[in-house]
Formats: structure tokens, C-alpha cells, sequence
């Protein structure tokens, strides 16, 4: 049996220095260690240990180590094929629905969906780049290619591609879907530091430290929070962020557990990225200004970031590594033929290039990194990194346990379980328990809760590594809530219950969802 394990180390060992090799970093990486070496504190007669310590003193262990982090975390959760293939089926036909919505708009407009900028009006979106709410451009005709709802539609008719629907089951819930999803319990075995009542951010401002020569909680935190960041390895930083991040060391605790620090390499993509939108105009540009301007640019809390969100969500249009990443989870684009080039192998691009088309709300996906990063470079690539890790489940079709199809089973299953009264009321007025908060998890509250505490939330996202903290967080307010709930019948008032969440405290609500009774 040993042997057998051995074997099975050897051959991963094998396999992350081969994909090593693959990776950006590789190169300078494998020039550092090169230089360590020929330096006089590697010594030949004692070459790997000398050459430990020395990676050691210089931090690259510490940059080893998250590469082979972020790696791993990759190979875990490998997008496989969905072993139901009938919510493929769905899937195929929802993003055939999706191209032929742009098509048509297109035919309707008589645009193209990819054609060359002529120079004119290059140099005018460079000249406004950094304030392009300024630039031109006349948006009425347009509208998004889908909104939450139309997916919701979408995701209420999947017991129609499942042919093991029982009779008695209302063709509304999820719960004809042959998914496993957690109880309440078991939650609270994931997030057991959170239901052991251990002190978390997020609770008390002023609450006090328990460790002599801290006043506060959050002194404690931040100087821990320090020391972590200094020490700079991503699953102690992972850890860290179960129990919150300080506002002033939040940015920089995200960059690392993501890997999304900033070298001259990614400027010099990012800047590839933007010359990219100077030179081809997308619709999906169209689409992106007007997302930007129907949500962002509406939310008090948001509006100012409205130029660093424009050219953060064109980029991340035009970012091929994007598709790359998330290849076998996000479905087919379109290749379409760019208008005005000369037809070459050029000339054809895969449309939009990242493969993600934004329906209405995507912007909300980055908006709050926007309290985090000045530099949208910075923004761009933590960004990039979160929708990547975990936002491109929230509005793709899969059976993935993270996935959308699976948080909103989770949540009908806490409802039933935890809260029967409620979920019986629902059912009485004929409302469909997920109506009400799925646009809550399609976002991932973002938009909905004040900055601060989407921010504590998304710590936790980060921390536990995992999304069931959205339906969590969506059961324990309708439960905050459920009094005046039960004094409406109609969806339109359950919403308007509902609308506010400004005076919702995420982590005490949430921390007393998962401490047990």
C-alpha cells in the first residue's frame, strides 16, 4: 500500500513540474533559482539544503508553494463534463437562445458584432480612456442580451429535461434534480468556526480582544492580518480570511490567496488588452457601457467608479486567458469575422473573446473591488481572478456543486428544513421560494448589501473557499424577516420586504444561523 501511494506522489510530483513549465510565472521563476544558485550561499557539498534555505531568505518557497497552491486548487475541482446530460442539453439551447438574441439585435441595429474602429474614433477612446463616461456613444436601441429573471425562467423549466420528475413534485422546485446538497449540519461543519460562536469581524466594531496588549477585536485581527501578509503563503492567508479582513489589509490578503499580484507581465497584457478595445469595436462594448450605466452608474454607492469600471469590464471582454481557464464550463462562443479587416486567420475572432457574454448586473460582479483598488490594473486582475474562481458559476448551467443549479436547491432544502412555516406560506400564495432571492445569488448580493458587508461577505467566500454561504445568507434574511413576510401574499410585496438590506448585519445574521440551538 505504501509503495502504491508513493507512486501516486511520485507521478503528481511529475505532473505539477511539467505543468509548471506551462505557467507564466516559470520563467522568471526558473531565472531566480538559476541566479540562487551560481550565488555563494548555495554550496555544492551541501546543494539542497543550501538551496532551501536560500529560496527561503529570498521568498521564492513562499512563491513555490502558492503555485503549487492555486495549482491543486485547479486540479479539485477540474470542469468535467456534466454528468447530467441532460442540463447540458439546457445549457445548449439557453446559449443558443443567448447568440440568437445578439444576432437579432445586430440584424435589428444593422451594426456588426466585430468590426475595426476607424482611427478617428480610436484616438478618441484613447484620449477619454481614463474618463470614458465622457465618450459618445448613443445606447437607446440597445438593451441586455438577458436579465436574472430570463435565467431564472430558464432554471424553473429544468424538470422538463429531467425525466425522473415525480407527479406529486410542483414542476417549481429544484427538488426533482438529482443533486446532493448540505443540510444545515453539515454547514456547520464547514463553517465551524463561525458556529462555535469564535469572534469574527463583522460583529462588534469596539468588541474586545481576548489576546493581553490588544483593546479590540480588530486590532488583534490587524496585527495578525500583518504578520500573515508579510509571511505572504496563500493557504494561511486562506485561513485568515475565514474570520474577516480588515478593510486596510483586504486588498492586499486577496491578491495573494488569489494570485493576482501585479508584475510587469500582467501590465504589459493588461495594456495588450486595451489596445485591443482601441482597435476592434464588439457590440458587446455597447452592451458593456450600457450595463454599466443601467447599474453602476444608478447605485449611490457605486457611481464614482463609473470610468475605472468601463475600462476594467472592456478589458476583461477581450481577455482570451479568460475562455482558456474555464474551458469546458462556459459553453461554445461564437467565431464571427471582424468587418473591415482582410481576411486572414486574423481576421476571425471568438466572440467576445474572453467567451463570457454580460447580461444585466454583470458589472456588479466587480464593482465593489472597486473599494479595494485604485489602480485598475490591480482591480482588473483580482477581479478576474474572483469571476474565475467562483463568479462564472452563478450564471452558467452545470451541476456543479458551487454551480447556481445546486445553491438554489440548497436554499428550497434550508427553507423546507429550518424554516417550515415560512416555506408552507409560500406555497399557499403559490410564490416560488427562489423568486424572491435569486437575484441575491446570481450576484452574489453585490448591489444589494452596503459595501462593507458585501465585502466581509466575500471574505468568507475567500476563506471557506465556497459559494453555500449565499444561500445561507439569503435563508437567514428571509428568517430575520419572515414576521412581515407573513403578512403579505404576493410577490410584489414579499420584494418590497425585501428591497432594503442596508440595515442587514451579514456575519452576525449568519453566525447565528450556523450556531447551533
Amino acid at each position: 500500500m505504501e509503495s502504491i501511494k508513493e507512486e501516486a506522489i511520485h507521478q503528481t510530483a511529475l505532473k505539477l513540474a511539467e505543468e509548471i513549465k506551462n505557467l507564466s510565472i516559470y520563467k522568471s521563476f526558473y531565472n531566480d533559482v538559476q541566479k540562487l544558485v551560481a550565488s555563494p550561499n548555495v554550496k555544492k557539498e551541501d546543494f539542497k539544503q543550501t538551496l532551501q534555505q536560500a529560496m527561503k531568505e529570498k521568498g521564492l518557497d513562499t512563491k513555490l508553494r502558492n503555485t503549487v497552491f492555486h495549482w491543486v486548487r485547479t486540479q479539485s475541482k477540474q470542469n468535467k463534463l456534466d454528468p447530467l446530460t441532460s442540463l447540458s442539453k439546457a445549457s445548449a439551447q439557453w446559449e443558443k437562445r443567448i447568440h440568437k438574441s445578439l444576432n437579432s439585435m445586430c440584424s435589428d441595429l444593422e451594426t456588426s458584432l466585430a468590426k475595426l474602429r476607424p482611427q478617428s474614433e480610436q484616438d478618441d477612446l484613447s484620449e477619454k480612456w481614463h474618463e470614458l463616461s465622457t465618450y459618445n456613444l448613443d445606447l437607446t436601441k440597445y438593451r441586455p442580451v438577458y436579465a436574472p429573471k430570463d435565467f431564472l425562467e430558464v432554471l424553473l423549466t429544468l424538470s422538463g429535461y429531467v425525466p425522473f420528475t415525480r407527479e406529486d413534485e410542483p414542476k417549481w422546485e429544484f427538488a426533482h434534480l438529482p443533486l446532493q446538497v448540505k443540510t444545515l449540519d453539515q454547514l456547520r461543519n464547514v463553517y465551524v468556526e463561525w458556529s462555535n460562536g469564535e469572534a469574527l469581524l463583522g460583529v462588534n466594531a469596539y468588541m474586545p480582544s481576548t489576546v493581553p496588549g490588544f483593546s479590540t477585536l480588530e486590532a488583534e485581527r490587524i496585527s495578525l492580518g500583518e504578520r500573515v501578509a508579510v509571511l505572504g503563503y496563500a493557504p494561511v492567508i486562506q485561513e485568515y480570511l475565514k474570520k474577516g479582513s480588515p478593510q486596510c489589509l483586504r486588498a492586499r490578503l486577496w491578491m495573494q490567496v488569489l494570485g493576482s499580484e501585479i508584475k510587469s507581465q500582467q501590465t504589459s497584457y493588461f495594456n495588450q488588452l486595451k489596445k485591443s478595445v482601441l482597435e476592434v469595436d464588439l457590440m458587446i462594448d455597447k452592451l458593456i457601457f450600457k450595463d454599466v450605466q443601467l447599474t453602476a452608474s444608478n447605485d449611490d454607492q457605486y457611481f464614482v467608479f463609473e470610468d475605472l469600471l468601463y475600462q476594467v469590464m472592456l478589458c476583461f471582454s477581450r481577455d482570451c486567458e479568460i475562455m482558456q481557464h474555464l474551458k469546458g464550463s462556459i459553453g461554445n462562443p461564437l467565431n464571427v469575422t471582424i468587418k473591415g479587416k482582410q481576411t486572414s486567420a486574423e481576421s476571425v475572432t471568438v466572440f467576445p473573446p474572453s467567451g463570457i457574454i454580460p447580461f444585466h448586473g454583470f458589472t456588479m460582479y466587480a464593482t465593489p473591488f472597486c473599494y479595494l483598488y485604485d489602480d485598475p490594473v490591480q482591480l482588473y486582475y483580482t477581479f478576474r481572478a474572483f469571476y474565475i474562481r467562483y463568479w462564472h458559476r452563478l450564471h452558467y448551467i452545470s451541476t456543479h456543486p458551487q454551480g447556481i443549479v445546486s445553491l438554489c436547491l440548497l436554499y428550497e432544502r434550508l427553507l423546507e428544513a429550518n424554516e417550515p412555516l415560512l416555506w408552507i406560506h409560500f406555497r399557499n400564495i403559490n410564490i416560488n421560494p427562489v423568486r424572491v432571492v435569486f437575484k441575491w445569488l446570481m450576484r452574489a448580493f453585490s448591489g444589494h448589501l452596503p459595501p462593507d458587508q458585501l465585502l466581509l461577505l466575500w471574505d468568507a467566500i475567500l476563506g471557506y473557499d465556497c459559494l453555500e454561504i449565499l444561500p445561507l445568507l439569503a435563508l437567514a434574511i428571509l428568517s430575520f424577516r419572515k414576521e412581515n413576510i407573513f403578512q403579505v401574499n404576493t410577490l410584489q410585496n414579499v420584494d418590497a420586504i425585501l428591497a432594503d438590506l442596508s440595515t442587514i448585519s451579514v456575519i452576525p445574521l449568519l453566525q447565528l444561523a450556523l450556531m447551533k440551538p
